[in-house]
């Protein structure tokens, strides 16, 4: 009952600080989407570089968050931006390159070399191909990677509350700080809620820009 009591009684903050999360999670993904995806189209055509891009991105993936923020703060502290919502960012931009990376390129990859065919031969040129025949059917699996890094930041961000970038781990921290078991409860839970709601969304983004085609092909795969 506590637990309840506590929620409501900080409704209005529970809501400002998800919108809070929701802005740094959606804002890193984003640019880390800007990123990622082109350079997953070329690495696809190149598998030497593909090998050292899939191991860097994996190399950053290895490193904990909170070392990630302790390498970076002495860094953006010369530009002013050693703690708050710039590192936090930076830190979530970069652990996003992998999934988004990876399914892209996989996404081209995987594209049947048939219908590369079939658009080559009605005359078109490689832009014209990856713009009408390899992204629209690798649309799917680069959703899934955007899915994945952002149910996986959403995790990461909690932790960033410990360098002051806000969010829903600021109930996390605290609680902590205070032994305040209600707190850090309900920063858990708000947490949890906002990676099943997100996932579920983006679920729905991947359903409905999937090609009728491709839905088809694997409803005859089942």
């Amino acid at each position: 009952m506590d637990l309840f009591a506590f929620i409501h009684k900080n409704a209005r903050e529970c809501v400002d600080l998800t919108l809070e999360h929701v802005w740094i999670v959606g804002l890193s993904v984003f640019l880390a989407a800007i990123i990622a995806v082109p350079l997953g189209i070329l690495i696809s055509r190149n598998e030497r570089m593909a090998t050292k891009v899939l191991n860097t991105a994996n190399i950053l993936m290895t490193i904990p968050s909170i070392a990630l923020f302790g390498l970076m703060l002495p860094v953006l502290a010369l530009a002013g931006h050693g703690l708050g919502k710039v590192p936090a960012v930076i830190a979530l931009v970069l652990y996003s390159q992998l999934p988004i990376i990876r399914n892209t390129y996989v996404g081209i990859k995987n594209v049947p070399p048939e219908l590369v065919e079939a658009g080559r031969g009605m005359g078109m040129n490689r832009w014209k191909r990856l713009k009408e025949v390899e992204i629209p059917m690798a649309i799917p699996v680069i959703i899934a990677g955007l899915r994945t890094a952002a149910v996986m930041n959403i995790g990461i961000a909690a932790i960033a509350a410990y360098i002051g970038a806000g969010g829903l781990g600021v109930f996390i921290q605290q609680g902590i700080a205070r032994v305040y078991e209600e707190m850090i409860i309900t920063g858990a839970i708000l947490v949890a809620f906002l990676a099943i709601f997100v996932d579920a969304g983006m679920a729905l983004i991947e359903r409905a820009l999937t090609p009728e085609g491709v839905k088809i092909s694997r409803r005859a795969g089942q």
